[in-house]
């Protein structure tokens, strides 16, 4: 090496180390989670537990901030906007980062430009469900009566996960229903149980109390495999759909520009905490999430095809942007 090669690497090397020490105390005061829906959702149970094990390493709080509204929309214009600090951090979901670009005709953020990723930390299926009254017992019977009277049957949905769900079942098992829309799965789930709406395709915090209790008949989980809490019912595609998936994940982003060694430091500390033991039992297993992490530019990765898979799925729908 001469010289010069040895000035500059000692210039890179000076200029590196205020970030590489900011990053090593990280965090020095409490980190505060923005969460884009309600108190009690399982993106807010996700971001307490994630938060506890954060706590737990570091010894700084971590406040959860509930901004609930909007498809996402306050939660995340207020985490684009924080100071690229590493101290904001939005725990988030596929409906703001995948399926809103498609779904709005103009977001109030950039889901690509606006953010730092920093890692996934999870991510499941849904339970296609029906009134138990309804007389399809399996998906299989439910395509069939839906494809000889097209239009007839309904389903619900108060999520994009849940809306597009049934609408990627439509265009796979080529059949006709009528799409009827929802604030939250929760009063979906409840017209459903009074016999209003024939199905609908919800996450298992909702749909599995109802299905144990009998209220409630589960015919698939829309993901790639069963569901460890319900090992009994099928896949949709095991039941009559084949190549049929449909699931929904969970992800940490910081504000664009927030110093690499930060994000790599904050990407640490969340996929310890999803993979600890006192994660999985107050999360993970209790909801049937599997823990899914990754490393910063895996998600990047990863965002940029599910978005595109949104995209396809609400195009072939025929969903006009809001």
């Amino acid at each position: 090496m001469n010289r010069f090669h040895s000035i500059a690497l000692a210039a890179a090397t000076l200029a590196l180390a205020p970030a590489l020490a900011q990053a090593q105390a990280f965090p020095e005061k409490a980190i505060t989670f923005v969460v884009p829906f309600a108190a009690g959702t399982a993106t807010d149970q996700i971001a307490r537990a994630i938060g506890n094990g954060v706590t737990a390493e570091t010894r700084q709080p971590v406040v959860i901030d509930n901004k609930a509204g909007a498809s996402g929309f306050i939660a995340s214009q207020q985490v684009a906007k924080a100071a690229p600090d590493g101290y904001t951090v939005l725990i988030t979901t596929n409906t703001t980062h995948a399926a809103n670009e498609h779904l709005f005709k103009k977001l109030p953020y950039d889901p690509v430009k606006d953010f730092s990723p920093i890692g996934a930390l999870g991510k499941g299926g849904q339970i296609m469900v029906v009134n138990p009254a309804f007389p399809a017992k399996t998906v299989a019977e439910f395509v069939a009566l839906a494809k000889k009277e097209p239009g007839k049957y309904t389903f619900g949905s108060g999520s994009s996960s849940s809306r597009i769900a049934g609408e990627l079942l439509q265009q796979m098992a080529d059949i006709k229903l009528l799409h009827v829309p929802y604030k939250s799965n929760t009063l979906a789930v409840t017209d459903l149980l009074g016999g209003q709406i024939n199905m609908m395709i919800t996450d298992a915090a909702t749909g599995l109390p109802q299905i144990k209790g009998g209220k409630l008949r589960a015919l698939g989980v829309s993901g790639a495999s069963r569901s460890p809490l319900a090992p009994e019912v099928p896949t949709i595609a095991e039941a009559g759909v084949k190549g049929y998936e449909m699931g929904y994940w969970f992800a940490a982003y910081a504000p664009a520009k927030t110093p690499a060694a930060v994000v790599k430091r904050l990407n640490e500390l969340l996929t310890r905490a999803a993979k600890s033991e006192a994660a999985k039992a107050a999360f993970y297993e209790p909801t049937g999430t599997e823990v899914f992490t990754t490393s910063p530019e895996e998600l990047a990765k990863f965002q940029i095809g599910e978005s595109q898979k949104w995209g396809r799925i609400v195009k072939a729908a025929g969903i006009e942007a809001e």
